[in-house]
């Protein structure tokens, strides 16, 4: 695990931006913690490290989680699955629609690759846990044991660990 000043340092990099998307919202804007190269490997080892050894994909969703789900399959030496967002993908694929806090989505992925995969799940943020149980569902009906679900930031008080149960790891919390 990495180190507590290195996980402060960043963490401090994350910027809140009010009223984004929405009035009442508040956006978690990680480029700048993407933008530096000793936070970024600090982030993705705290994301993976309570998983090490028990998964062969990592697979992340669509948008940011596709920046830490890569990198960290990097780091782990794993395939990458993505998750994207409905529409995106050429040929067909296996689709779920889930809630957001400020409206609704559907998320796919391409269904012939999946079948018997131990994966780790990995987005951004969990807020009201609707993304990542689309993302473990979608995965779940592919035919991939979803081994964790990891988050580089939890908002407390959403209820989103409540929806997806045991086995999430979150970096930070807010």
């Amino acid at each position: 695990m990495p180190d507590a000043i290195a996980l402060d340092r960043a963490e401090s990099l994350i910027t809140s931006i009010p009223d984004y998307p929405k009035p009442g919202i508040v956006f978690r804007d990680i480029t700048p913690l993407l933008t530096d190269a000793a936070a970024l490997r600090t982030v993705v080892e705290a994301l993976i490290e309570p998983f090490a050894g028990r998964f062969d994909a990592v697979a992340g969703v669509e948008a940011r989680g596709f920046l830490l789900a890569g990198a960290a399959a990097m780091a782990a030496d794993v395939g990458l699955m993505p998750i994207r967002k409905a529409g995106k993908l050429p040929r067909p694929a296996a689709s779920m629609s889930y809630d957001l806090e400020y409206g609704s989505a559907r998320i796919e992925m391409h269904d012939d690759n999946a079948a018997g995969a131990r994966v780790l799940l990995l987005d951004d943020v969990l807020a009201t846990g609707g993304t990542l149980r689309a993302g473990r569902d979608l995965l779940r009906a592919v035919g991939s044991e979803v081994v964790g679900i990891a988050t580089l930031l939890e908002i407390d008080g959403l209820g989103g660990r409540d929806v997806l149960g045991d086995g999430v790891h979150a970096v930070f919390h807010v």
